[in-house]
């Protein structure tokens, strides 16, 4: 306890940090203030109603990232969300269209500023095209209040809701200049984490109520290892040990060059989070489908409600296979073995015992596919543990923390901030965080700049 204030003194103590916090926590609190400013013309009692059976839908899979305001029809109802959509967007098109892939990797800054002011662009196109989804969902759910001219309220609040978004997305560029972390991260973890405190003390008070004071010491320690296991599955690379020669200064080998060792650090789950969102999405749509071409309500019978409820066999089943097939998708996207071949000969490297060029592509892309299959098998699991939680007793609000996108975003941006943090502090000669070893985020996990860190 007396190391961990000491800690906490010594990031107090340089005002750069200090700064960089403060601000941080300011930007995330306007963006948790304008969660609750509701927009004109909208009823919110309607909305509180609704919001419940919304919770294992599509729709509640979006409250849950922008922290309820999606529920409660606020003017960031639609949150970062949009600006997110574009960013992957624009990263597939690299992939697929050489324009864009140009930009990416070979025109530098230019090129990343070109692609910036493009994502912000199509984050506003999608912004108003959600917006009127949206906006149509409330007049659907008869939460527009019958008063209002109708002409007036979808010009008002499209505008409204366009600036909710673009703001969010300032506030996140912002935090990303001039606070700690990566400000879009941050806010979507802010929405989040919100919903985190109501659950917990929700799970707590039903146990007290149950005489289940034990159980829940059991919930809380089963919780704390599935967050080792999170950070774990998060922080693993397969290091691919390489030779980089360097010009002689001093010692030489045989050849004549100064030799130094460095490693590739392939991740055992290079995908992130993404195969876990695009399965989730693709999960609710025909459920949200059904729901909004229903006539006479929103419920769901039979194998749509047993693929609404993520308790359910069906759902689970389905749901760990399209995890594991997104995850191999998105990682054959995402890490390209002729990138990694280009970038070692380019700087005369080279991995012992392989040679240079489509031989070394061959190497690390059947390293790539061997530690793929765990990583894959290992995310499905940790994506398919609330069902098993909510199996066992624990209150559905609470459950869905024991697993899933929820999870891994929020062990993902703190381990990020928390690397920052100890960068800050070992720059300045005090000690890091970690008692021994250094905190790995994403940023820190790859010592070759320009390969092996993905999103």
């Amino acid at each position: 306890m007396k190391r961990f204030l000491t800690t906490l003194r010594n990031i107090w103590d340089i005002k750069e940090l200090r700064t960089r916090i403060l601000f941080t926590l300011g930007m995330i609190f306007i963006f948790r203030v304008g969660s609750f400013i509701v927009l004109p013309g909208v009823l919110p009692s309607v909305l509180k109603q609704q919001s419940q059976s919304d919770d294992n839908s599509l729709l509640g899979l979006i409250n849950a990232f922008t922290g309820g305001a999606f529920s409660q029809a606020s003017v960031f109802a639609l949150g970062i969300m949009p600006y997110i959509t574009a960013s992957i967007i624009i990263q597939l098109l690299g992939f697929a269209v050489p324009y864009f892939q140009r930009l990416q990797t070979k025109e530098g800054e230019s090129g990343r500023k070109k692609l910036s002011s493009i994502t912000r662009l199509l984050t506003v196109a999608i912004t108003l095209v959600q917006g009127g989804g949206y906006l149509r969902y409330l007049f659907f759910l008869k939460a527009v209040d019958p008063r209002i001219d109708q002409g007036i309220f979808w010009f008002s609040n499209i505008i409204i809701l366009a600036a909710g978004t673009v703001f969010a997305m300032w506030l996140g560029e912002k935090i990303t200049d001039r606070g700690l972390g990566n400000g879009v991260s941050l806010i979507i973890m802010a929405g989040i984490i919100a919903r985190l405190p109501f659950a917990l003390g929700f799970e707590f008070q039903s146990q007290l109520d149950n005489n289940g004071l034990l159980f829940f010491v059991v919930e809380m320690a089963l919780w704390f290892g599935v967050v080792l296991l999170s950070i774990m599955i998060i922080q693993a690379v397969r290091r691919i040990p390489i030779q980089m020669a360097k010009k002689a200064v001093g010692r030489t080998d045989s050849t004549g060059m100064r030799s130094e060792q460095d490693f590739i650090p392939l991740k055992l789950n290079a995908s992130g989070v993404m195969p876990i969102i695009f399965a989730q999405a693709l999960m609710f749509l025909p459920t949200t489908a059904a729901q909004f071409s229903s006539t006479g309500g929103t419920s769901t019978t039979g194998v749509l409600a047993a693929l609404n409820d993520f308790t359910s066999v069906p759902y689970n089943v389905i749901y760990f296979l399209l995890i594991v097939v997104f995850t191999y998708v998105y990682t054959a996207l995402i890490v390209n073995p002729q990138n990694y071949a280009e970038y070692l000969k380019r700087n005369n490297a080279f991995i012992p015992s392989v040679k240079p060029g489509q031989p070394t592509a061959d190497y690390i892309d059947a390293i790539t596919s061997r530690i793929t299959l765990p990583g894959a098998v290992f995310l499905g699991l940790i994506a398919i543990l609330p069902a098993f939680a909510a199996a066992i007793g624990i209150n559905r609000n609470f459950a869905v923390f024991f697993g899933g996108t929820s999870l891994l975003i929020m062990i993902s941006v703190i381990l990020d901030t928390l690397q920052q943090i100890e960068s800050h502090l070992l720059m300045r000669k005090y000690e890091g965080l970690a008692k021994s070893g250094r905190i790995q985020g994403r940023s820190s996990q790859s010592r070759l700049q320009g390969i092996g860190d993905s999103i």
